[in-house]
């Protein structure tokens, strides 16, 4: 089959795996296959195992397996091979044969492209130490890590994309963003939504002619130029009239929120104007200054195995720089002020959609993957409920109180601590459910409550997801038996009827 030859493109991420968590619970279930060499055989064996645990879902399945599914009861081999068998798949990937084996490259070539696991027909699975860190259900922290490691050296043009396109895209937009917060004209607030366009069009790495386009840019039209304007400049200008007809929509609305969502993962990029402009975590100055010291010049690479071998390279300078400290203070501040812009009303509203699932249209919570934004409105819905209670999240946050990731536990805490009077409450949150719920989260859970037990005269734990799992219940039985801590385990909205109508936050039963 002839090649396609290489063409200028912008920069659009696979939305096959759009969410974070949702990658890393399809590699948690491929590393169960790490060192096995991939066939047919094995990928169509891991494309049953994702249904069997409900990651994915085809369309076609018996009544009585649909009804498993959608109480997240997992599958028996028998049920898994006619699913499989039903689900017939016409697609085909490059290097795989037609069907299952083409889907299983859609669902990990992101996961490949990224550092995190490498394969190919016919070799041994291979994740990285970076991969097996992102899988690590122990160290959530190890998520935002994994994704710096990645993006701070993800180049537009390499051996998995091929397109002609030669930059950093992340070094590109933090370097453009301080020559634009340089420049005594501007507002100090970094770039606005409507000029990101620009940045995932930008053929080359030459942050100063993108800085001073945009610069011209706002000149003419100010910080809000038209859809058309823009776009035009995209398609005419940037691309020279070479690119495939683009709607407006998808160059101004649906690529520059999936890029912001792929950086904002890097800790390293803040939200201003209530979504409006994208910003240079202060709080991540030091990381931002080694990240573009580093990494701004960059070696090509023409093998898909030696860009990986790069890619997937840990970098521990990089991680050994620290952000800067929050108090306690300074997080109780943020808390109060997304309090204020956020009424009870709409945090309940946020928290049941998240819930269902659903999508959320506010332009500062749809750049939060579903964990992070669980966390982050379930903290704000005890404090707009209970604003006297000591709240203390354990998740980090930009420079404007906004969580860049999920608590990481480190040193057995929980996702975040309440205090009320003499009772401590620590809540854990997540999105999982099924079986995954159950692996993950009940054992960390315990460890976490028997160490905050210790700081607090009576405590218990408030567990909160979207539905919980039966056997999560019993597992918890169990622990709160042989342990003899209280762990409560809650849906959303049965927590936000607690909320509701308790006038304590701490319960006993």
């Amino acid at each position: 089959m002839k090649k396609r030859s290489q063409e200028y493109k912008p920069l659009l991420f696979t939305t096959t795996l759009r969410n974070p968590e949702r990658l890393k619970w399809f590699l948690g279930v491929l590393k169960n296959y790490n060192g096995q060499v991939l066939t047919n055989e094995l990928a169509e064996e891991v494309a049953g195992e994702l249904i069997r645990v409900g990651l994915y879902r085809p369309m076609k399945l018996a009544s009585a397996v649909k009804n498993k599914v959608k109480n997240n009861n997992p599958l028996t081999d028998k049920e898994v091979v006619k699913v499989l068998k039903d689900n017939p798949q016409n697609h085909k990937e490059a290097g795989f044969n037609k069907g299952w084996p083409s889907r299983f490259d859609t669902w990990f070539k992101i996961a490949k492209e990224l550092g995190f696991v490498f394969y190919k027909m016919g070799e041994k699975i291979s994740f990285s130490e970076i991969g097996l860190k992102l899988v690590d259900s122990e160290h959530p922290e190890f998520e935002q890590q994994a994704f710096l490691n990645a993006f701070v050296k993800y180049q537009s043009n390499n051996p998995f994309r091929r397109v002609l396109n030669e930059n950093v895209p992340l070094i590109l937009l933090l370097e453009v963003i301080q020559k634009l917060n340089a420049d005594k004209d501007f507002n100090d607030a970094g770039i606005s939504k409507a000029e990101i366009p620009l940045v995932i069009f930008w053929k080359d790495n030459d942050a100063k002619k993108l800085y001073q386009r945009i610069k011209q840019l706002r000149k003419d039209f100010g910080y809000s130029p038209s859809w058309e304007v823009v776009a035009d400049i995209c398609r005419t200008e940037i691309m020279e009239g070479n690119d495939i007809v683009r709607d407006d929509k998808s160059i101004m609305v649906d690529y520059p929120d999936e890029f912001i969502r792929k950086m904002r993962l890097t800790g390293l990029i803040s939200l201003r104007g209530g979504g409006r402009f994208i910003d240079i975590n202060k709080n991540e100055q030091a990381k931002v200054d080694y990240v573009i010291k580093t990494y701004s010049k960059y070696t090509k690479f023409d093998t898909e195995e030696k860009y990986f071998e790069y890619i997937s390279t840990e970098d521990n300078n990089l991680f050994s720089v620290i952000a800067k400290k929050i108090t306690l203070t300074e997080q109780d501040e943020y808390l109060k002020k997304w309090v204020g812009v956020y009424s009870w009303d709409t945090i309940r509203a946020e928290l049941l959609n998240l819930s269902m699932k659903h999508l959320t249209k506010d332009e500062i919570l749809k750049y939060l993957s579903n964990p992070v934004r669980l966390e982050f409105l379930t903290a704000l819905a005890v404090k707009s409920k209970f604003p006297d209670i000591n709240v203390i999240p354990n998740y980090p946050v930009d420079d404007e109180g906004i969580p860049t990731s999920t608590a990481g536990g480190v040193g057995n805490t929980g996702d975040f601590e309440c205090h009320e009077n003499l009772n401590g409450i620590l809540i854990e949150v997540t999105m999982s459910e099924g079986r995954t719920q159950t692996m993950m989260e009940v054992w960390p859970i315990s460890r976490h409550l028997q160490e905050f037990g210790k700081k607090s005269k009576n405590s218990m734990c408030y567990f909160v997801a979207p539905s919980i799992f039966s056997d999560s219940v019993k597992q918890i039985e169990y622990v709160k038996q042989t342990e003899n801590i209280s762990i409560y385990p809650k849906t959303i909205a049965e927590f936000l009827e607690h909320l509701d109508k308790s006038s304590v936050l701490y319960s006993s039963v």
